[in-house]
């Protein structure tokens, strides 16, 4: 490990000050989520009796610690409502979990305060910064800048092999075996997984997409805002994530027919899609021919090694969901005890489970109080924001980024039906989306916003190169 890695990990939270001091405060969230996730390395510090000290974790101590000193006052904007409920569950389900399963107050209080720190904080920060059409916009920009500025590095590991982290930091996050893909190279830059980069690229690429097309961004760097996706798009399908292409697909499609006809069904479909899902999965009643079809239908639409990876998957959550039903109102709490293990030839008690999806890994570690709690928290905010703003609007550049950011945390919850990559960027998308719907002054705008969006959007005559349209005001980038 490089000495630069301690260097950079407790350096972050002075940076954080510095940026809140050099930057808005909305800019300054931003920034500091984005950079700490697409730059620090894949390194964590054990500290007595808290959690891992983590880049998140630095980035979510320097923002708080640089909102006591710089704006203190931020924190008496907070005003608890429903949509905060599920979270707040989420968050103290390990401590009711502990004391279930006898493992002791000091335990749970341990794993809640870890809880809070990975998920609790970034929603609280997302729920108080960026809880209004200006913040969403900037997280929604920042995310598409980050992409961008991605790409030559994503070029360089394809071309030579996902190496950066290692070049940098002196050690590689995961094995080399897992970087190679379709006779090439996956990327991970300075991510753990191959997979996680290519959700963000994803993510990235449909939110560059929606800018373009609602004409939010025009120019960027002196370069048209077409030109930039395009790049974007030929680096994300470059980055070989199978699951993150079919995610893309189905976001601009649903984003796109919400467009053309003008309802948020299909965005509706898709949460009650995953809400049956979860049921089925939870209760034990999503096998036999529904699991054949899904994997039938995946390895039409991708690949064989695809859909035999799919039902490895599976067979195994069936094998995780049989032990989580074992205890399915607070699950087994932590140490690995949800996990299934049996003994092998040579009488030794060891794991057979593998644990890939994050709804099995909730599931049977915090039970049904903890998967419905997390995923209501996830999937609530984009559902109330399609009941409240109507579909005409998305294409309005002040609802755009809020409307492609409620894609973006959708599509992130189906990934984790497969996946359990944790990002807390999108946890802060969660809680400003949360935060837009429970803000009364934003709420108050609701009506006029409608009224004001045309029937055809007219193309703008005039525009500012390097600038942002928001309802007629420019903001330079």
């Amino acid at each position: 490990m490089s000495p630069l890695v301690p260097l950079v990990m407790f350096g972050w939270i002075p940076a954080v000050l510095y940026l809140f001091k050099r930057f808005p405060a909305q800019w300054a969230v931003v920034i500091s989520f984005i950079v700490a996730w697409q730059f620090l390395p894949q390194a964590s510090y054990p500290l007595p009796g808290l959690p891992d000290y983590t880049k998140m974790s630095a980035t979510c101590y320097g923002i708080l610690l640089a909102t006591l000193i710089y704006d203190v006052g931020r924190f008496q904007s907070f005003k608890f409502g429903w949509l905060d409920v599920p979270m707040l569950i989420w968050c103290f389900s390990p401590l009711a979990s502990s004391l279930t399963n006898n493992l002791g107050l000091y335990d749970g209080l341990s794993a809640s305060f870890g809880q809070i720190v990975q998920w609790g904080i970034p929603y609280f920060l997302g729920r108080i910064y960026l809880n209004n059409w200006a913040g969403l916009q900037k997280l929604a920009i920042g995310i598409f800048l980050g992409g961008l500025i991605y790409v030559p590095l994503c070029l360089y590991e394809i071309r030579m092999s996902p190496q950066l982290h290692a070049m940098v930091y002196g050690f590689a996050p995961t094995s080399f075996l897992m970087t190679i893909r379709y006779g090439g190279y996956r990327p991970m830059v300075f991510m753990r997984h191959g997979l996680t980069l290519g959700m963000w690229m994803m993510a990235a690429t449909l939110i560059g997409i929606w800018l373009w097309r609602s004409g939010l961004l025009k120019k960027l760097w002196g370069i048209p805002i077409s030109w930039l996706v395009a790049v974007l798009l030929i680096t994300f399908v470059l980055v070989k994530s199978t699951g993150a292409y079919i995610y893309l697909f189905f976001g601009v499609a649903i984003l796109f027919l919400t467009r053309w006809f003008r309802t948020t069904f299909p965005l509706l479909l898709l949460v009650v899609s995953i809400s049956s899902y979860l049921f089925l999965g939870a209760t034990g009643n999503f096998t036999g021919d529904m699991k054949n079809q899904l994997v039938s239908f995946l390895a039409d639409v991708t690949t064989q090694e695809r859909a035999e990876s799919l039902e490895f998957r599976l067979d195994n959550e069936e094998l995780l969901g049989d032990k989580a039903r074992q205890r399915p109102i607070f699950g087994w709490g932590g140490w690995g005890r949800s996990r299934v293990y049996d003994y092998n030839w040579a009488g030794e008690l060891v794991d057979v489970s593998i644990t890939d999806s994050f709804w099995i890994i909730a599931f049977g570690t915090n039970g049904s109080i903890g998967l419905i709690s997390i995923m209501a928290a996830r999937l609530l905010p984009p559902a109330c924001f399609c009941l409240r703003y109507p579909a005409h609007s998305w294409s309005n550049p002040k609802v755009a980024p809020s409307a492609v950011l409620a894609m973006v945390l959708t599509l992130y919850v189906v990934d984790g039906l497969l996946n359990a990559q944790a990002n807390p960027v999108y946890t802060v998308i969660n809680g400003g989306l949360a935060g837009l719907i429970l803000n009364p002054v934003e709420t108050s705008k609701r009506r006029s916003i409608r009224s004001s969006i045309p029937r055809r959007s007219l193309p703008q005559k005039k525009h500012l190169v390097g600038t942002v349209r928001d309802q007629g005001s420019q903001e330079e980038i």
